[in-house]
């Protein structure tokens, strides 16, 4: 295992990157707590096997420097616990995620989330079905608490949960459903899954990094709606990206299932939602990285499968919101950024949908193998945040490795902020990139429907014909055949 950066560096990045951490600071370290309300509490009414544990105080909470939290079986065992002073409790596995080595890989993770007076517990381990449980605390762990040492104040069951190859699952943070966490369902589905599975997932924020592995395909994960359904954690670079693992050994950082073995040795860690599975959808919810802007890449989403589809999504981030490599299919969603907030390898398919221009930067960057898919948008509104200039943003820029890449911009309604010249090269000019660039433009209109003035965009890109403009926006030109709204 990778040694742990030391606490304070980790705390450091917390405090940034973690809202729930600032928040402590403003609690009165000498004042004495009354008793927290427990959740869960009691063997009336079981509860999920992933469920958080939740105190309640009476005031705002603030967390010691040492102290343990354990979860005991009934008979005492001990299942899990959360040591402030130990730097593993930091790290944990999520969906059984292997390196490309075959060793298990750990993300940075905070425990122990504090939101004024509730602090929320997320453990290392889901625990087992229909079993008791009870918690211990040590003093200290939560200044001014005096710990909880009797086995019967924090006692609780769980459920026994869905039948062994359930196809349909339900999540709810609030109870009542299979799983309260989405990697819950998740983890529950198969290894080796050849079902059609539909995980559906229930009102509210669920903060968790998710992560579907390889070897869980042809799943489907829907919500009650963008912005009543929103799953999302500020994960990014820093925290368990490329900044995070540059120290680690290969056999414990390196990304499984690499389309572009140098640059993509760690940069999979770093998304909310992660999947490396094929015949994935995800329909009906916003996907939130919550790092705040210039907290490093941090993809809200990253899909790196054959045939992935997100429909009535909204993707939220800053830099590199979207991340998509293989086939995959986007439609009628909204999706928020500033620097290449959309982009991958290819071919992706987007129709339908609002691309938001956060700041100055870039939509998209795409690369692609020369003659290889890229990305294709039709029918799409490209938007600004209020303050974002006239012609500070491009449709997309490439470096000098990838001067193949293939972009399209077809039927698209631009406001001002794109820039006359509308794309970039990093490394080469256009007489060098002439031959095999393939940035690509057809029936651009401003919001009031008028043709966009492109006499100044970069010379090796095109303006596509009606008869190549037909052809792209057919999905399955670009997708090998593959059309996924007859799926």
């Amino acid at each position: 295992m990778r040694p742990f950066r030391p606490l304070l560096a980790l705390a450091a990045v917390l405090v940034a990157l973690l809202p729930g951490l600032s928040q402590q600071a403003a609690a009165d370290a000498g004042d004495t707590l009354a008793a927290p309300v427990l959740e869960p509490q009691g063997l009336d009414q079981s509860v999920c096997t992933d469920t958080p544990l939740r105190l309640t105080f009476d005031q705002p909470v603030r967390l010691g420097k040492s102290g343990q939290l354990q979860v005991h079986h009934a008979d005492g065992t001990l299942v899990d616990v959360v040591d402030l002073a130990d730097q593993g409790t930091y790290q944990r596995s999520i969906g059984g995620a292997l390196t490309d080595y075959g060793e298990v890989h750990r993300w940075y993770y905070e425990p122990v989330v504090l939101d004024g007076a509730t602090a929320s517990i997320y453990l290392h381990y889901v625990l087992d079905p229909g079993q008791e449980y009870y918690v211990t605390l040590d003093e200290g762990f939560f200044r001014g608490q005096p710990g909880i040492t009797d086995q019967e104040t924090w006692r609780f069951r769980t459920q026994e949960g869905p039948e062994p190859g359930s196809s349909e699952l339900t999540v709810d943070q609030a109870g009542g459903a299979d799983f309260c966490t989405v990697q819950g369902a998740v983890d529950f589905v198969p290894d080796d899954n050849t079902e059609d599975v539909h995980i559906e997932v229930g009102p509210g924020t669920y903060r968790e990094i998710v992560y579907v592995p390889q070897w869980k395909p042809h799943l489907t994960v829907s919500g009650q709606g963008a912005g009543t359904t929103v799953i999302g954690y500020p994960n990014n670079s820093v925290l368990n990206g490329d900044a995070a693992m540059s120290d680690v050994p290969a056999r414990q950082s390196y990304c499984p299932r690499r389309v572009l073995p140098q640059p993509d040795r760690f940069n999979c860690w770093r998304a909310a939602f992660g999947v490396d599975a094929d015949d994935f959808r995800l329909a009906d919810v916003t996907i939130h990285n919550t790092t705040p802007d210039g907290g490093s890449q941090a993809e809200a989403f990253r899909g790196n499968g054959d045939q992935i589809v997100l429909e009535r999504v909204d993707v939220l981030s800053y830099q590199d919101s979207l991340r998509l490599q293989g086939r995959a299919f986007v439609t009628d969603s909204y999706i928020e950024g500033d620097v290449d907030f959309v982009w991958g390898t290819g071919g992706v398919f987007v129709q339908d949908s609002e691309l938001k221009s956060l700041d100055i930067g870039y939509i998209n960057q795409i690369r692609n193998a020369v003659d290889g898919p890229g990305n294709v948008f039709v029918n799409t509104e490209l938007t600004r945040a209020e303050g974002v200039p006239d012609g500070s943003v491009l449709l997309g820029r490439i470096d000098d490795r990838f001067l193949g890449s293939q972009v399209a911009f077809i039927d698209t309604t631009m406001d001002a902020h794109i820039a006359p010249v509308g794309w970039g090269i990093t490394g080469a000019d256009c007489a060098e990139a002439a031959e095999q660039i393939r940035y690509w433009e057809y029936g651009s209109t401003d919001p009031a429907g008028n043709p966009v003035d492109v006499s100044q965009r970069l010379p090796c890109s095109r303006q596509l014909d009606a008869a190549e403009a037909e052809r792209w926006r057919d999905p399955a030109t670009l997708l090998d055949g593959w059309d996924p709204r007859q799926d």
